[in-house]
C-alpha cells in the first residue's frame, strides 16, 4: 500500500505490523510504499520515514523508495494494481494513503481495499487467509 508518515491514517501502521507478525511466517509481507502525493504527508527521506515508521510504529517490514502512485510518473507496479476495482466498484486512481492491494504468490492482484478500511478489519484478514490457503 502507499503509505504516508503525516496523515491522519497513518496509526494504520500499528495494525499493518500486526498482520506482518501474524503471516510473516506464511509467506506474506507488507510492503509499504512512500508517496507524497496527497497534500505532501510523506516529506521525508527514505531514512526518515524508515526511522519514524520503526520509532513510532515498530516497523519491520519493508518500505520501498518513496513512488508516486498516479499521474504521468506512476511507478508501473502501480499502474498494473491500478486496474483492479475494490469492493465499492472503485478502480483507477488512488484515492488517498494507505489504499491496500492484496497480491498472491504468482504476482495476480486478488483484492483492493479503500484506505480508510482498517487493516485488521475482518474483510482483509480473510482476503489473506483465502490468498493463503491451508498456510493461514
Amino acid at each position: 500500500m502507499n503509505v504516508a508518515s503525516k496523515c491522519g491514517l497513518t496509526p494504520q501502521y500499528e495494525q499493518l505490523q500486526a498482520l506482518q507478525d501474524r503471516f510473516g511466517p506464511e509467506r506474506f509481507t507488507v510492503i509499504g510504499f512512500p508517496c507524497n502525493q496527497f497534500l505532501e504527508q510523506e516529506p521525508g527521506t527514505p531514512e526518515e520515514i524508515a526511522s519514524f515508521c520503526s520509532l513510532n510504529y515498530g516497523v519491520t517490514f519493508p518500505l520501498s523508495e518513496k513512488i508516486e502512485v498516479n499521474g504521468p510518473d506512476r511507478h508501473p507496479l502501480y499502474a498494473e494494481l491500478c486496474e483492479l476495482a475494490d469492493a465499492e466498484g472503485h478502480s483507477g486512481d488512488i484515492r488517498w494513503n494507505f489504499e491496500k492491494f492484496l497480491v498472491d504468490g504468482d504476482g495476480s492482484v486478488v483484492a483492493r481495499f479503500s484506505p480508510t478500511l482498517a487493516p485488521d478489519d475482518a474483510a482483509i484478514v480473510s482476503a489473506i487467509e483465502a490468498a493463503l490457503g491451508d498456510d493461514a
